[in-house]
């Protein structure tokens, strides 16, 4: 684990870490995030027979414009010109949903943090759409699953259960 901090100044200060001299690379980050809810929520998901319409396509598109957005959301997040987004939703069982979010780019900083912001708006999303219905939901766990390029190296996460 890195102990050192860049996002302080000498006056132990927020700040944006200057990334002007590090190099450009190719850099992706894969993020999840999981929900437990009812078998009939999900099963309606699963059908498309949701009141407010396709659950999944909708949670896709915010996903992908939560990405494009994490700069203006997260505070010492630099903006990025991504070069690929993609929300992917699979069905773990009966009750579990989990979905993917991998974004890429190539500059001088990671997309870890967007990865995880699409996968968290996605989880949001899919909320929101299903509330009516299933209060209870619960958006388990969001996490990073694996990111490459950049000084710090590839990360793969060691736990796959996530």
């Amino acid at each position: 684990m890195n102990d050192q901090l860049t996002h302080f100044n000498e006056q132990n200060r927020a700040k944006m870490v200057d990334v002007s001299d590090k190099d450009v690379t190719k850099r992706e980050a894969v993020a999840y995030s999981r929900m437990v809810m009812e078998k009939e929520t999900l099963a309606r998901i699963r059908e498309g027979r949701v009141a407010k319409g396709d659950v999944l396509a909708v949670a896709q598109v915010a996903g992908v414009m939560a990405a494009k957005k994490t700069w203006e959301i997260i505070p010492m997040c630099h903006p990025l010109p991504l070069t690929g987004i993609d929300i992917r939703f699979s069905f773990a069982d009966e009750r579990t949903l989990e979905i993917e979010a991998a974004v890429k780019t190539t500059g001088k900083t990671g997309v870890e943090m967007e990865a995880l912001t699409a996968a968290s708006v996605a989880a949001l999303t899919v909320y929101d759409m299903c509330k009516a219905m299933d209060k209870a939901m619960v958006i388990e766990s969001t996490g990073l699953l694996r990111k490459t390029g950049g000084k710090s190296g590839d990360f793969t996460r060691e736990d796959h259960s996530k």
